[in-house]
Protein backbone atom coordinates (compact mmCIF):
# COMPACT_ATOMS: atom_id res chain seq x y z
CA UNK A 1 0.00 0.00 0.00
CA UNK A 2 2.91 2.29 1.03
CA UNK A 3 3.76 2.56 -2.75
CA UNK A 4 0.46 4.00 -3.52
CA UNK A 5 1.18 6.91 -1.74
CA UNK A 6 4.62 7.51 -3.45
CA UNK A 7 3.38 6.40 -6.77
CA UNK A 8 0.03 8.69 -6.68
CA UNK A 9 1.83 11.86 -5.11
CA UNK A 10 1.37 13.50 -8.38
CA UNK A 11 -1.00 15.51 -10.56
CA UNK A 12 -2.55 14.07 -13.58
CA UNK A 13 -3.39 16.30 -16.27
CA UNK A 14 -3.35 15.25 -20.05
CA UNK A 15 -2.65 11.66 -19.35
CA UNK A 16 0.73 12.37 -17.44
CA UNK A 17 1.89 11.88 -14.23
CA UNK A 18 3.84 15.18 -12.89
CA UNK A 19 4.80 17.21 -9.73
CA UNK A 20 2.65 20.83 -9.74
CA UNK A 21 4.76 23.30 -9.67
CA UNK A 22 2.99 25.76 -7.06
CA UNK A 23 4.90 27.64 -4.15
CA UNK A 24 4.20 24.57 -1.35
CA UNK A 25 3.18 21.18 -0.67
CA UNK A 26 0.38 19.26 0.44
CA UNK A 27 1.62 16.81 3.27
CA UNK A 28 -0.95 13.88 3.41
CA UNK A 29 -0.74 13.02 7.31
CA UNK A 30 -2.49 9.64 9.19
CA UNK A 31 -5.06 11.35 11.05
CA UNK A 32 -4.66 8.22 13.44
CA UNK A 33 -0.61 8.58 13.99
CA UNK A 34 0.03 11.38 12.58
CA UNK A 35 2.89 9.48 10.27
CA UNK A 36 3.38 11.20 6.38
CA UNK A 37 1.94 9.59 4.12
CA UNK A 38 2.87 11.54 1.26
CA UNK A 39 3.92 15.07 -0.53
CA UNK A 40 2.35 16.74 -3.05
CA UNK A 41 3.33 19.85 -4.89
CA UNK A 42 0.19 22.06 -5.35
CA UNK A 43 -1.10 22.69 -8.74
CA UNK A 44 -1.12 25.94 -10.06
CA UNK A 45 -3.79 28.21 -11.87
CA UNK A 46 -2.34 27.52 -15.20
CA UNK A 47 -1.71 24.06 -14.64
CA UNK A 48 -5.76 24.05 -13.68
CA UNK A 49 -6.25 25.52 -16.85
CA UNK A 50 -4.19 23.00 -19.22
CA UNK A 51 -6.06 20.50 -17.11
CA UNK A 52 -9.02 21.92 -18.48
CA UNK A 53 -8.24 22.23 -21.82
CA UNK A 54 -6.81 18.77 -21.88
CA UNK A 55 -10.44 17.96 -21.24
CA UNK A 56 -11.79 19.91 -23.61
CA UNK A 57 -9.86 18.59 -26.35
CA UNK A 58 -10.45 14.91 -25.26
CA UNK A 59 -14.19 15.41 -24.91
CA UNK A 60 -15.14 15.52 -28.70
CA UNK A 61 -13.76 12.04 -29.44
CA UNK A 62 -15.41 10.37 -26.29
CA UNK A 63 -18.66 11.77 -26.88
CA UNK A 64 -18.43 10.51 -30.25
CA UNK A 65 -17.58 6.82 -29.68
CA UNK A 66 -20.32 3.99 -29.40
CA UNK A 67 -21.44 3.97 -25.68
CA UNK A 68 -20.91 0.44 -25.79
CA UNK A 69 -17.48 1.55 -26.20
CA UNK A 70 -17.47 4.00 -23.67
CA UNK A 71 -19.21 1.45 -20.84
CA UNK A 72 -16.54 -1.20 -21.52
CA UNK A 73 -13.96 1.14 -19.44
CA UNK A 74 -16.56 1.26 -16.68
CA UNK A 75 -16.60 -2.48 -16.56
CA UNK A 76 -13.01 -3.01 -16.42
CA UNK A 77 -12.23 -0.59 -13.49
CA UNK A 78 -14.84 -2.45 -11.57
CA UNK A 79 -12.94 -5.18 -11.91
CA UNK A 80 -9.87 -3.39 -10.78
CA UNK A 81 -11.60 -2.49 -7.74
CA UNK A 82 -12.39 -5.90 -6.97
CA UNK A 83 -9.09 -7.06 -7.73
CA UNK A 84 -7.23 -4.41 -5.12
CA UNK A 85 -10.06 -4.28 -3.05
CA UNK A 86 -8.06 -4.87 0.34
CA UNK A 87 -5.33 -2.73 -0.65
CA UNK A 88 -7.60 0.10 -1.48
CA UNK A 89 -9.69 -0.44 1.80
CA UNK A 90 -6.37 -0.21 3.79
CA UNK A 91 -5.40 3.00 1.98
CA UNK A 92 -8.74 4.38 3.06
CA UNK A 93 -7.67 3.36 6.45
CA UNK A 94 -4.69 4.95 6.72
CA UNK A 95 -5.98 8.55 4.70
CA UNK A 96 -8.69 9.14 6.15
CA UNK A 97 -8.63 7.24 9.40
CA UNK A 98 -11.70 5.67 8.68
CA UNK A 99 -12.43 1.91 10.17
CA UNK A 100 -12.46 -1.64 8.43
CA UNK A 101 -16.51 -1.24 8.57
CA UNK A 102 -16.45 2.34 6.94
CA UNK A 103 -14.44 1.04 4.03
CA UNK A 104 -15.82 -1.78 3.35
CA UNK A 105 -19.31 0.04 3.05
CA UNK A 106 -17.59 3.15 1.03
CA UNK A 107 -16.13 0.54 -1.77
CA UNK A 108 -19.09 -1.51 -1.32
CA UNK A 109 -21.53 2.02 -2.50
CA UNK A 110 -18.13 2.71 -4.95
CA UNK A 111 -18.86 -0.23 -7.32
CA UNK A 112 -22.33 -0.32 -6.84
CA UNK A 113 -22.32 3.78 -8.30
CA UNK A 114 -19.56 2.26 -11.29
CA UNK A 115 -21.96 -0.81 -12.15
CA UNK A 116 -24.40 2.02 -12.66
CA UNK A 117 -22.33 3.57 -14.72
CA UNK A 118 -21.41 0.71 -16.86
CA UNK A 119 -26.01 1.13 -17.80
CA UNK A 120 -25.91 4.92 -17.66
CA UNK A 121 -23.75 5.22 -21.06
CA UNK A 122 -26.75 3.81 -22.54
CA UNK A 123 -29.46 5.90 -20.93
CA UNK A 124 -29.30 9.01 -22.78
CA UNK A 125 -32.56 9.10 -25.25
CA UNK A 126 -33.78 11.87 -27.80
CA UNK A 127 -37.50 12.27 -28.47
CA UNK A 128 -39.28 13.64 -31.19
CA UNK A 129 -42.06 15.93 -30.75
CA UNK A 130 -44.93 17.52 -32.45
CA UNK A 131 -45.06 20.81 -34.38
CA UNK A 132 -47.94 23.33 -35.03
CA UNK A 133 -45.75 24.16 -38.40
CA UNK A 134 -46.71 21.57 -41.36
CA UNK A 135 -44.12 19.66 -42.39
CA UNK A 136 -41.83 20.68 -39.38
CA UNK A 137 -40.11 17.67 -37.19
CA UNK A 138 -39.36 18.49 -33.78
CA UNK A 139 -35.70 16.07 -32.21
CA UNK A 140 -34.34 16.63 -28.89
CA UNK A 141 -31.56 15.49 -28.35
CA UNK A 142 -29.85 14.53 -25.07
CA UNK A 143 -25.92 15.56 -25.38
CA UNK A 144 -23.19 15.76 -22.71
CA UNK A 145 -22.32 19.12 -21.55
CA UNK A 146 -19.08 19.06 -22.44
CA UNK A 147 -16.44 19.72 -19.38
CA UNK A 148 -17.63 19.17 -15.58
CA UNK A 149 -15.44 19.94 -12.56
CA UNK A 150 -15.60 18.35 -9.76
CA UNK A 151 -14.71 18.71 -5.97
CA UNK A 152 -14.77 16.07 -3.85
CA UNK A 153 -15.03 15.62 0.40
CA UNK A 154 -12.79 14.20 2.80
CA UNK A 155 -15.01 11.88 4.46
CA UNK A 156 -15.74 9.43 1.53
CA UNK A 157 -13.63 10.66 -0.94
CA UNK A 158 -13.53 7.60 -2.84
CA UNK A 159 -17.16 6.88 -3.21
CA UNK A 160 -17.53 10.67 -3.74
CA UNK A 161 -15.36 11.24 -6.37
CA UNK A 162 -16.49 8.53 -8.18
CA UNK A 163 -20.08 8.99 -7.85
CA UNK A 164 -19.49 11.88 -10.04
CA UNK A 165 -16.75 11.35 -11.86
CA UNK A 166 -17.76 7.82 -13.06
CA UNK A 167 -21.28 8.84 -14.40
CA UNK A 168 -20.18 12.17 -16.19
CA UNK A 169 -17.71 10.29 -17.83
CA UNK A 170 -20.06 7.21 -19.14
CA UNK A 171 -22.35 10.01 -20.43
CA UNK A 172 -19.52 11.59 -22.91
CA UNK A 173 -18.01 14.45 -20.56
CA UNK A 174 -14.65 14.44 -19.63
CA UNK A 175 -14.07 15.72 -15.91
CA UNK A 176 -11.45 17.85 -14.19
CA UNK A 177 -11.26 16.02 -10.03
CA UNK A 178 -10.15 18.49 -7.45
CA UNK A 179 -9.87 16.22 -4.46
CA UNK A 180 -9.60 17.73 -0.55
CA UNK A 181 -6.37 18.05 0.53
CA UNK A 182 -6.87 15.95 3.14
CA UNK A 183 -7.93 13.69 0.75
CA UNK A 184 -5.60 13.47 -2.25
CA UNK A 185 -4.50 10.20 -3.04
CA UNK A 186 -8.12 8.42 -1.52
CA UNK A 187 -10.06 11.10 -3.61
CA UNK A 188 -8.17 12.01 -6.49
CA UNK A 189 -5.32 10.58 -7.80
CA UNK A 190 -6.32 6.87 -6.91
CA UNK A 191 -9.47 7.22 -9.01
CA UNK A 192 -7.41 8.85 -11.86
CA UNK A 193 -5.32 5.72 -11.91
CA UNK A 194 -7.78 2.91 -11.82
CA UNK A 195 -9.28 4.60 -14.79
CA UNK A 196 -6.09 4.69 -16.78
CA UNK A 197 -5.37 1.52 -16.39
CA UNK A 198 -9.28 0.52 -17.41
CA UNK A 199 -8.29 1.70 -20.60
CA UNK A 200 -9.90 5.25 -20.15
CA UNK A 201 -8.08 7.46 -23.08
CA UNK A 202 -5.81 10.54 -22.10
CA UNK A 203 -7.18 13.93 -20.89
CA UNK A 204 -10.76 12.69 -20.58
CA UNK A 205 -9.83 12.89 -16.60
CA UNK A 206 -7.68 15.01 -15.28
CA UNK A 207 -6.78 15.42 -11.54
CA UNK A 208 -5.14 18.43 -9.74
CA UNK A 209 -4.25 18.47 -5.89
CA UNK A 210 -4.58 22.02 -4.85
CA UNK A 211 -6.36 24.47 -2.56
CA UNK A 212 -7.96 28.20 -3.19
CA UNK A 213 -4.60 29.37 -1.23
CA UNK A 214 -2.68 28.58 -4.43
CA UNK A 215 -5.73 29.03 -7.20
CA UNK A 216 -8.41 31.20 -5.67
CA UNK A 217 -11.44 30.64 -7.96
CA UNK A 218 -9.94 29.87 -11.15
CA UNK A 219 -11.40 25.74 -10.65
CA UNK A 220 -15.06 27.22 -10.88
CA UNK A 221 -14.55 30.63 -12.82
CA UNK A 222 -12.69 28.82 -15.67
CA UNK A 223 -15.06 29.10 -19.07
CA UNK A 224 -14.35 25.28 -20.11
CA UNK A 225 -16.36 23.93 -17.45
CA UNK A 226 -20.54 23.42 -17.43
CA UNK A 227 -21.08 21.84 -14.37
CA UNK A 228 -19.01 21.95 -11.38
CA UNK A 229 -20.24 19.44 -9.13
CA UNK A 230 -19.13 20.11 -5.46
CA UNK A 231 -19.92 17.96 -2.62
CA UNK A 232 -18.86 19.70 1.28
CA UNK A 233 -19.80 22.37 3.90
CA UNK A 234 -22.84 25.04 3.13
CA UNK A 235 -20.32 27.93 3.93
CA UNK A 236 -18.23 26.92 0.47
CA UNK A 237 -21.10 25.83 -1.46
CA UNK A 238 -22.51 29.21 -1.11
CA UNK A 239 -19.48 30.54 -2.30
CA UNK A 240 -19.81 27.79 -5.49
CA UNK A 241 -23.31 28.53 -6.60
CA UNK A 242 -22.70 32.28 -6.76
CA UNK A 243 -19.35 31.91 -8.70
CA UNK A 244 -21.16 29.69 -10.79
CA UNK A 245 -24.18 31.60 -11.53
CA UNK A 246 -21.54 34.69 -12.10
CA UNK A 247 -20.26 32.78 -15.01
CA UNK A 248 -23.59 30.84 -16.27
CA UNK A 249 -22.44 27.54 -14.79
CA UNK A 250 -24.53 25.00 -13.78
CA UNK A 251 -23.92 24.17 -9.88
CA UNK A 252 -24.44 20.25 -7.84
CA UNK A 253 -24.21 21.21 -4.71
CA UNK A 254 -24.24 18.12 -1.95
CA UNK A 255 -23.54 20.02 1.35
CA UNK A 256 -24.00 19.75 4.90
CA UNK A 257 -27.28 18.49 7.22
CA UNK A 258 -28.41 18.39 10.33
CA UNK A 259 -30.35 15.18 10.56
CA UNK A 260 -32.90 13.91 13.04
CA UNK A 261 -33.66 10.36 14.07
CA UNK A 262 -37.08 10.82 15.95
CA UNK A 263 -38.79 7.84 17.90
CA UNK A 264 -42.46 8.29 18.22
CA UNK A 265 -44.15 6.24 20.77
CA UNK A 266 -45.04 2.99 19.56
CA UNK A 267 -41.25 2.62 18.00
CA UNK A 268 -39.15 -1.21 18.90
CA UNK A 269 -37.15 1.20 20.88
CA UNK A 270 -34.39 -1.65 20.94
CA UNK A 271 -34.17 -1.29 17.16
CA UNK A 272 -34.17 2.35 17.15
CA UNK A 273 -31.40 2.71 19.67
CA UNK A 274 -29.38 0.38 17.07
CA UNK A 275 -30.46 2.81 14.00
CA UNK A 276 -29.52 5.92 16.18
CA UNK A 277 -26.14 4.40 17.27
CA UNK A 278 -25.37 3.98 14.05
CA UNK A 279 -26.78 6.95 12.18
CA UNK A 280 -24.04 9.36 14.43
CA UNK A 281 -21.25 7.30 15.25
CA UNK A 282 -20.49 5.73 11.62
CA UNK A 283 -16.99 6.84 10.19
CA UNK A 284 -16.52 9.19 13.72
CA UNK A 285 -20.45 10.97 12.65
CA UNK A 286 -18.29 12.97 9.91
CA UNK A 287 -21.08 11.91 6.98
CA UNK A 288 -22.96 14.70 6.31
CA UNK A 289 -26.62 12.48 6.94
CA UNK A 290 -25.46 11.49 10.30
CA UNK A 291 -28.70 12.04 12.60
CA UNK A 292 -27.20 14.93 14.70
CA UNK A 293 -30.11 14.83 16.74
CA UNK A 294 -32.17 11.72 18.25
CA UNK A 295 -35.92 13.01 19.23
CA UNK A 296 -38.07 10.71 21.07
CA UNK A 297 -41.37 10.78 22.44
CA UNK A 298 -41.41 11.41 26.36
CA UNK A 299 -43.45 9.08 27.16
CA UNK A 300 -40.16 6.06 26.03
CA UNK A 301 -37.59 8.78 26.95
CA UNK A 302 -36.32 7.03 30.03
CA UNK A 303 -36.30 3.50 28.33
CA UNK A 304 -34.55 4.95 25.05
CA UNK A 305 -32.07 6.69 26.70
CA UNK A 306 -30.48 3.95 29.15
CA UNK A 307 -30.41 1.38 26.62
CA UNK A 308 -28.95 4.38 24.20
CA UNK A 309 -26.02 5.60 26.26
CA UNK A 310 -25.14 1.98 27.51
CA UNK A 311 -24.40 1.26 23.83
CA UNK A 312 -22.49 4.00 22.73
CA UNK A 313 -20.31 3.86 26.01
CA UNK A 314 -19.39 0.17 24.61
CA UNK A 315 -18.44 2.01 21.25
CA UNK A 316 -14.30 1.01 20.93
CA UNK A 317 -12.51 4.04 19.84
CA UNK A 318 -9.29 3.49 18.94
CA UNK A 319 -6.61 2.82 16.15
CA UNK A 320 -9.19 2.11 12.94
CA UNK A 321 -6.61 -0.68 11.47
CA UNK A 322 -8.55 -2.78 14.66
CA UNK A 323 -11.47 -4.92 13.47
CA UNK A 324 -12.88 -4.19 16.71
CA UNK A 325 -12.87 -0.31 16.67
CA UNK A 326 -16.19 1.58 16.05
CA UNK A 327 -14.99 4.80 16.37
CA UNK A 328 -11.41 5.93 14.50
CA UNK A 329 -9.70 9.91 14.72
CA UNK A 330 -11.67 12.78 12.95
CA UNK A 331 -9.91 13.92 9.93
CA UNK A 332 -7.47 16.78 11.95
CA UNK A 333 -6.88 18.69 14.96
CA UNK A 334 -9.33 21.45 13.85
CA UNK A 335 -11.92 19.17 13.66
CA UNK A 336 -11.44 17.94 17.03
CA UNK A 337 -10.88 20.98 18.63
CA UNK A 338 -14.33 22.29 16.94
CA UNK A 339 -16.09 19.09 18.65
CA UNK A 340 -14.35 19.86 22.21
CA UNK A 341 -15.73 23.20 21.57
CA UNK A 342 -19.19 22.17 21.02
CA UNK A 343 -19.15 20.31 23.81
CA UNK A 344 -17.93 23.25 25.95
CA UNK A 345 -20.58 25.37 24.39
CA UNK A 346 -23.33 22.70 24.91
CA UNK A 347 -22.51 22.88 28.73
CA UNK A 348 -22.24 25.97 29.33
CA UNK A 349 -25.63 26.90 27.72
CA UNK A 350 -27.43 24.61 30.44
CA UNK A 351 -27.04 20.76 29.10
CA UNK A 352 -26.47 17.65 31.05
CA UNK A 353 -23.55 15.47 29.50
CA UNK A 354 -25.30 12.00 30.00
CA UNK A 355 -21.65 10.88 28.29
CA UNK A 356 -19.02 13.24 28.30
CA UNK A 357 -15.57 11.68 25.72
CA UNK A 358 -12.52 13.18 26.14
CA UNK A 359 -10.11 14.23 23.20
CA UNK A 360 -6.57 12.46 22.67
CA UNK A 361 -5.07 13.88 19.54
CA UNK A 362 -7.69 13.21 16.75
CA UNK A 363 -9.49 10.64 18.74
CA UNK A 364 -12.91 12.19 20.04
CA UNK A 365 -14.27 10.13 22.15
CA UNK A 366 -18.79 10.07 21.93
CA UNK A 367 -20.82 12.85 24.01
CA UNK A 368 -24.27 12.27 24.60
CA UNK A 369 -25.77 15.37 25.89
CA UNK A 370 -29.42 16.26 26.58
CA UNK A 371 -31.28 19.52 27.74
CA UNK A 372 -29.61 21.50 25.28
CA UNK A 373 -31.62 24.81 25.88
CA UNK A 374 -33.93 25.26 22.99
CA UNK A 375 -32.60 28.28 21.74
CA UNK A 376 -29.45 26.97 21.47
CA UNK A 377 -27.58 27.44 17.85
CA UNK A 378 -26.03 24.29 18.67
CA UNK A 379 -29.61 22.05 17.63
CA UNK A 380 -29.45 24.17 14.42
CA UNK A 381 -26.37 23.49 13.10
CA UNK A 382 -24.18 20.37 11.46
CA UNK A 383 -21.81 18.87 14.18
CA UNK A 384 -19.76 17.28 12.05
CA UNK A 385 -17.99 14.31 14.66
CA UNK A 386 -19.28 12.08 17.85
CA UNK A 387 -21.31 14.21 19.50
CA UNK A 388 -25.05 13.84 19.85
CA UNK A 389 -28.04 15.88 20.77
CA UNK A 390 -30.80 13.75 22.41
CA UNK A 391 -34.05 16.01 22.93
CA UNK A 392 -37.92 14.64 24.48
CA UNK A 393 -40.73 15.76 22.80
CA UNK A 394 -44.50 15.60 23.27
CA UNK A 395 -46.15 14.05 20.18
CA UNK A 396 -45.70 14.62 16.50
CA UNK A 397 -46.89 18.21 15.96
CA UNK A 398 -44.07 18.94 18.34
CA UNK A 399 -41.64 16.30 16.44
CA UNK A 400 -42.43 17.82 13.08
CA UNK A 401 -41.36 21.28 14.55
CA UNK A 402 -38.38 20.47 15.84
CA UNK A 403 -36.97 18.08 13.29
CA UNK A 404 -38.08 21.09 10.58
CA UNK A 405 -36.34 23.69 12.93
CA UNK A 406 -32.99 23.93 10.88
CA UNK A 407 -31.50 25.73 8.06
CA UNK A 408 -30.82 22.14 6.87
CA UNK A 409 -32.70 19.55 5.23
CA UNK A 410 -30.54 16.18 3.79
CA UNK A 411 -32.49 13.11 5.60
CA UNK A 412 -33.45 11.75 8.80
CA UNK A 413 -35.42 8.76 9.79
CA UNK A 414 -38.39 8.11 11.87
CA UNK A 415 -39.18 5.06 13.96
CA UNK A 416 -43.33 3.78 14.62
CA UNK A 417 -44.50 0.32 14.56
CA UNK A 418 -47.42 1.42 11.90
CA UNK A 419 -45.50 2.17 8.39
CA UNK A 420 -47.98 4.58 6.99
CA UNK A 421 -47.71 6.87 9.92
CA UNK A 422 -44.34 7.23 9.99
CA UNK A 423 -44.69 8.28 5.85
CA UNK A 424 -47.14 11.10 6.99
CA UNK A 425 -45.00 12.17 9.32
CA UNK A 426 -41.83 11.69 6.78
CA UNK A 427 -43.81 13.97 4.51
CA UNK A 428 -44.12 16.84 6.40
CA UNK A 429 -40.56 17.11 6.97
CA UNK A 430 -38.49 19.60 4.80
CA UNK A 431 -35.86 17.04 3.59
CA UNK A 432 -34.45 15.75 0.37
CA UNK A 433 -34.74 12.40 2.03
CA UNK A 434 -36.38 10.59 4.95
CA UNK A 435 -36.25 6.99 6.20
CA UNK A 436 -38.91 5.11 7.81
CA UNK A 437 -37.72 2.39 10.33
CA UNK A 438 -33.96 2.72 9.12
CA UNK A 439 -30.95 4.84 10.08
CA UNK A 440 -30.52 8.27 8.36
CA UNK A 441 -27.24 7.47 6.16
CA UNK A 442 -28.10 5.79 3.04
CA UNK A 443 -27.39 6.23 -0.73
CA UNK A 444 -28.10 3.82 -3.91
CA UNK A 445 -27.37 4.26 -7.22
CA UNK A 446 -31.01 4.46 -8.32
CA UNK A 447 -32.81 6.92 -5.90
CA UNK A 448 -32.57 10.69 -6.28
CA UNK A 449 -29.75 11.76 -3.53
CA UNK A 450 -29.71 15.26 -2.38
CA UNK A 451 -31.20 18.23 0.09
CA UNK A 452 -33.17 20.91 0.81
CA UNK A 453 -32.49 24.17 2.04
CA UNK A 454 -28.59 25.07 2.91
CA UNK A 455 -28.30 20.95 2.28
CA UNK A 456 -27.79 21.97 -1.57
CA UNK A 457 -28.88 22.74 -4.69
CA UNK A 458 -29.97 19.67 -7.23
CA UNK A 459 -29.75 15.62 -7.40
CA UNK A 460 -27.23 12.38 -8.00
CA UNK A 461 -27.98 9.59 -8.99
CA UNK A 462 -30.26 7.37 -11.50
CA UNK A 463 -32.40 9.67 -14.00
CA UNK A 464 -31.07 12.80 -11.65
CA UNK A 465 -27.62 12.06 -12.76
CA UNK A 466 -28.40 11.90 -16.13
CA UNK A 467 -30.06 15.58 -15.72
CA UNK A 468 -27.11 16.78 -13.90
CA UNK A 469 -24.58 15.57 -16.62
CA UNK A 470 -25.79 16.11 -19.78
CA UNK A 471 -28.13 18.92 -21.89
CA UNK A 472 -30.56 19.30 -24.31
CA UNK A 473 -30.75 20.54 -27.38
CA UNK A 474 -33.39 21.06 -29.93
CA UNK A 475 -33.24 20.75 -34.03
CA UNK A 476 -36.08 20.99 -36.00
CA UNK A 477 -36.23 19.93 -39.76
CA UNK A 478 -38.72 21.10 -41.85
CA UNK A 479 -39.91 18.62 -44.57
CA UNK A 480 -42.15 21.04 -46.42
CA UNK A 481 -41.53 24.63 -47.07
CA UNK A 482 -42.60 27.15 -44.31
CA UNK A 483 -44.05 30.38 -45.34
CA UNK A 484 -42.44 33.62 -44.42
CA UNK A 485 -44.29 37.24 -43.82
CA UNK A 486 -41.81 39.12 -45.80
Amino acid sequence: MSSYFSDLAQQYIDGEWRPGTGSWDVIDFNPYDDEKLASITVATAEEVDEAYRAAARAQKQWAATNPYTRRAVFERALRLIEEREQEIADLIIAELGGTRVKAGFELHLAKEFLRESVHLALRPEGRILPSPADGKENRVYRVPVGVVGVISPFNFPFLLSIKSVAPALALGNAVVLKPHQNTPIAGGTLVAKIFEEAGLPGGLLNVVVTDIAEIGDAFIEHPIPKVISFTGSDKIGRHVATVCAANFKRSVLELGGNSALVVLDDADVDYAVDAAVFSRFVHQGQVCMAANRVLVDRSIADEFTEKFVAKVRSLKVGDPRDPETVIGPVINSAQANALAGAVEQALEEGATALVRGGTHGNLVEPSVLTDVPAESALLRQEVFGPVVFLVPFDGEEEAVRLVNDTPYGLSGAVHTGDVERGVAFARQIDTGMFHVNDGTVHDEPLVPFGGEKHSGIGRLNGETTLEAFTTIKWISVQHGRSGFPF
